[in-house]
């Protein structure tokens, strides 16, 4: 499950606002109704919006026409086939920058509906972009753009803007002339009084224009909202994703917090209560009830405290927060009941998630080996490539394993599907088991310059 980008805001707005978002002015449909709406800026951003993307759907109609062209002609010597494929991106920066403009006539900006890749590339950027359905909502929308909604953009802005310009220069071009002026192509006007009416009524125009003029801007706004942004279920999926990595971080944050409140409190006082009463026996009659009673409260003792050690160890262990994943797992098969081989071929330290749901999805398959297998050895193979890391635990045993049938399968599958991986397991009966792990992630660092891959041995 691919990711989703961090970036839209929680619970963007669908509508205009009529009162102030973040110190920026209210947005135009929601002044139009306004006393002071003519006396605002209002009427010009809707100007400025209109031209602005008027402007760009022209050259975007000439770019594609030209574009288009080309990568037909092209396509018949197959050279023309990636500028194809590329065309069908070229809603992504059309649709980034009608996203920004959105901004002069709208208070709530329009949230990215795109995802982040799972992995770093150009390759994954490109996978995951030709299968959302965002790229081709853009797409259908730099067509709209460039084909239809240009020319309404550049004619209601320049008839809101000319008219009341000609109008008002009738009279100045008039004295200029001294003999006629041709008003908006349509009258000839001799008479300075005439051209002063018609300056008048350019003069009582220009403000009633700004009303069509900001409804126009208003409602293509709103198509790009409608159009561009992440609809009702990919904003729901996407806040699903955000909550369940801030669920993540935060049972980890809790799980290591109680590891090192364990480790630093409990178990060192144990370790000093058992410390204790060994002195208490060496000072106790060596043959008297006392001494027996001081033996078996610091054997009790240091069995509680072993089991404590395998608590927290099972929590987080040290090893995996000190040396990385292929220690950790190395160390696990060390406490295994079969030999266990450890082979990992890591670029450095992954995110303490990733290594987190890796290192105990080895330690639970290992438990299930020794619990149902009947196993004589196991391997446990570790590498990183594509963006993935991917761990294969396999033994030699009876084969057979059911997800269904409670052998812990399912909680595996569980704990690795919450950091986005995949469990996949191969056990036809008679044998052998293959339980393959596989999580997308990014390397947290880089190798250190000694940093070889973990070979460890065989466990007891």
């Amino acid at each position: 499950m691919d990711g989703v980008a961090d970036g839209p805001v929680d619970g963007p707005v669908d509508g205009p606002v009529d009162g102030p978002v973040d110190g920026r002015p209210a947005g135009v449909w929601g002044q139009v109704a306004r006393p002071g709406f003519l006396r605002s800026s209002a009427p010009w951003r809707a100007a400025a919006y209109l031209l602005t993307t008027g402007v760009t759907g022209l050259l975007l109609c000439g770019g594609l026409l030209v574009a288009g062209v080309a990568a037909g002609v092209l396509a018949v010597l197959l050279v023309g086939l990636p500028l194809l494929a590329a065309l069908a991106l070229v809603g992504l920066p059309v649709a980034a920058w009608e996203r920004r403009l959105v901004r002069l006539v709208a208070d709530a900006p329009v949230p990215d509906p795109h995802l982040v890749p799972d992995r770093p590339g150009l390759a994954a950027w490109l996978r995951l972009r030709y299968r959302e359905r965002a790229t081709w909502r853009e797409l259908g929308f730099a067509l709209l753009a460039a084909c239809v909604l240009w020319p309404i953009d550049l004619t209601v802005a320049g008839f809101a803007l000319a008219v009341p310009g000609y109008l008002l220069a009738a009279l100045p071009m008039l004295l200029l002339d001294g003999e006629q002026v041709n008003v908006l192509k349509l009258w000839q006007v001799h008479s300075p009084v005439v051209a002063g009416l018609f300056g008048l009524a350019g003069l009582l125009l220009a403000p009633l224009l700004g009303y069509p003029l900001a409804a126009v801007a208003a409602a293509r706004a709103a198509l790009v909202r409608l159009v561009l942004a992440p609809g009702g279920q990919d904003r729901r999926i996407g806040e699903l994703v955000r909550s369940r990595a801030r669920l993540v971080d935060a049972f980890e944050a809790e799980r290591r917090r109680i590891e090192r409140d364990l480790h630093d409190g409990a178990q060192q006082r144990l370790a000093a209560l058992r410390m204790t009463l060994g002195l208490a026996r060496l000072d106790a009659p060596p043959d008297g009830p006392l001494a027996a009673r001081l033996a078996e409260a610091h054997r009790e003792a240091g069995e509680v405290l072993s089991e404590l050690r395998e608590l927290i160890n099972g929590i987080h262990p040290q090893v995996l927060t000190d040396r990385g994943l292929p220690d950790a797992c190395a160390d696990a098969g060390d406490r295994s009941p079969i030999p266990v081989t450890t082979r990992f071929a890591l670029p450095g330290r992954l995110p303490a998630p990733v290594e987190s749901a890796g290192y105990f999805a080895v330690a639970e398959a290992l438990a299930n080996v020794a619990k149902h297998s009947g196993a004589s050895a196991v391997t446990v193979d570790g590498r990183y490539a594509g963006g993935r890391l991917t761990i294969e635990v396999a033994d030699d045993g009876r084969g057979g394993a059911d997800p269904s049938g409670g052998s812990g399968l399912t909680g595996l599958a569980d704990r690795v599907a919450v950091v986005d991986g995949t469990l996949t397991v191969s056990s036809p009966p008679g044998g052998p088991t293959l339980v393959r792990v596989e999580i997308p992630c990014t390397p947290a660092q880089a190798p250190a310059p000694s940093a070889a891959p973990a070979d460890g041995g065989a466990g007891r």
